[in-house]
């Protein structure tokens, strides 16, 4: 089998193919770098391309060589220095400098660097988000369906000459001709018959030739006069005409809604602010890309709650004291009024730092019990710091165990644990 590799310049993405084909082969080395660059990157620039840096020995293609076994004679070029049969050393081990890097890290000589190239902002974004997905994702009802289709539903006699069906409006002038015609060619073969079995009489002088002529121009007339008729029948007419039918078809929606809870409360310290801030981006940059039909509610907390645009909810510095469960009744007030569950696929995304206002937890866990759960496909809860869980974890877990298909949570410690956590919350699920 003979393989062409085309290495010209991607002009006109002519060598698309063949990048695609490097992206596949080197996929674990782009990942791993793809995972630490998003770990390293502020929030403004986590959606744009990277560097990736492969190590030189993993980009060189296999090829079918002699060994370095066996006894060779090689005789290289002297100088004035060496001639012909002189044994030069071996360099030292490790100080050779000679460009391969392999040697100690040293001040001299130079050595190859790691093969780099950068992807573009889209192919960084397809690495990132690979294999997520929103869980228990459904087909909802197809009241008010804003998606159609249009299917095939048999044929119509009338149309439009784009859709004329060309086999069946053939099949349907075959059909009437022969339903039309039928009587008169029949009529033509037999008057044909009586033509042949006429001159045999002829022959056997069992007719005489004056009446036998009158007999053939009666026979003959009627012929003509039939094939003028069947000549008369049309080919096709407007009668045989058939178009395919299309019928407009509503596709069950898969809108979904994802609200965003974040506190930012006086106990969520600036540095955890940014953590849960940058979790957010990740989850609405994974939103907007993958979904089309998606609606995101951002709710900000601290004593009270509020349901901001995007702007407010990534940049207001608003702050108070917490009370957790004002953001889930706004939350469960907000799917009450505006996203009926039998319609929506409802997700929700909460980032706390945990410290919660006395008994107030209890409350949260009742009201996810009662008010939320059963309501939402999905329910991802990280709590954000490197202390010990508060009560809100606690009475969480109870939820956790009641709904553990729909319910998760993680913690974080810092941004590095951001995307691994985002990760492994919205991981593609076996069905």
């Amino acid at each position: 089998m003979t393989h062409i590799i085309d290495r010209r310049l991607n002009g006109k993405n002519k060598s698309t193919v063949n990048r695609q084909r490097f992206l596949d082969r080197y996929k674990k080395h782009i990942k791993e770098a793809v995972n630490q660059t998003i770990k390293q990157r502020s929030i403004k620039d986590m959606e744009k391309g990277t560097e990736i840096s492969l190590p030189s020995r993993d980009v060189s293609e296999p090829i079918f060589h002699h060994g370095p076994g066996g006894v060779n004679t090689r005789v290289h070029p002297g100088n004035k220095e060496f001639h012909q049969g002189d044994v030069i050393a071996r360099p030292p081990s490790g100080g050779g400098g000679g460009g391969l890097g392999e040697g100690q890290a040293s001040n001299q000589g130079e050595g190859m660097d790691d093969f780099v190239f950068q992807i573009s902002q889209e192919e960084f974004l397809d690495y990132m988000f690979e294999d997520l997905e929103l869980p228990n994702l459904v087909r909802k009802q197809l009241k008010d369906a804003s998606n159609f289709e249009y299917r095939r539903a048999g044929y119509t006699s009338v149309g439009t000459p784009d859709k004329l069906n060309v086999v069946r409006s053939l099949r349907n002038a075959h059909a009437r001709r022969i339903a039309l015609g039928g009587k008169k060619r029949k009529r033509v073969k037999e008057i044909l018959e009586e033509l042949e079995a006429l001159d045999q009489q002829c022959l056997d002088n069992e007719v005489s030739d004056i009446e036998a002529n009158v007999i053939r121009a009666a026979l003959f007339q009627e012929l003509e006069e039939l094939r003028h008729k069947l000549g008369k029948l049309p080919f096709i007419d407007d009668f045989d005409l058939r178009y395919n039918n299309l019928i407009k078809v509503p596709l069950p929606s898969t809108r979904a809604v994802m609200f965003c809870v974040m506190d930012v409360s006086g106990s969520m310290t600036q540095a955890i602010k940014d953590i849960a801030k940058r979790f957010f981006i990740l989850l609405y940059l994974f939103l907007k890309r993958n979904y089309k039909q998606i609606d995101v509610v951002f709710i900000r907390h601290h004593t009270t709650a509020q349901e901001v645009d995007e702007e407010t909810f990534f940049y207001s510095r608003e702050t108070g004291g917490t009370i957790v469960s004002s953001a889930l009744e706004l939350t469960s007030e907000v799917i009450q009024k505006r996203y009926n569950p039998a319609d929506w696929n409802i997700y929700v995304a909460q980032a706390s730092d945990g410290d919660n206002w006395d008994d107030d937890s209890i409350r949260c866990a009742k009201l996810l019990l009662k008010d939320i759960m059963p309501k939402v496909q999905y329910f991802a809860y990280v709590e954000i710091g490197s202390r010990f869980h508060q009560n809100l974890w606690e009475e969480y877990r109870q939820v956790a165990a009641t709904y553990p298909d729909q319910f998760a949570m993680q913690d974080l410690t810092d941004a590095s644990d951001i995307y691994p956590v985002f990760r492994e919350l919205f991981e593609r699920r076996d069905a």
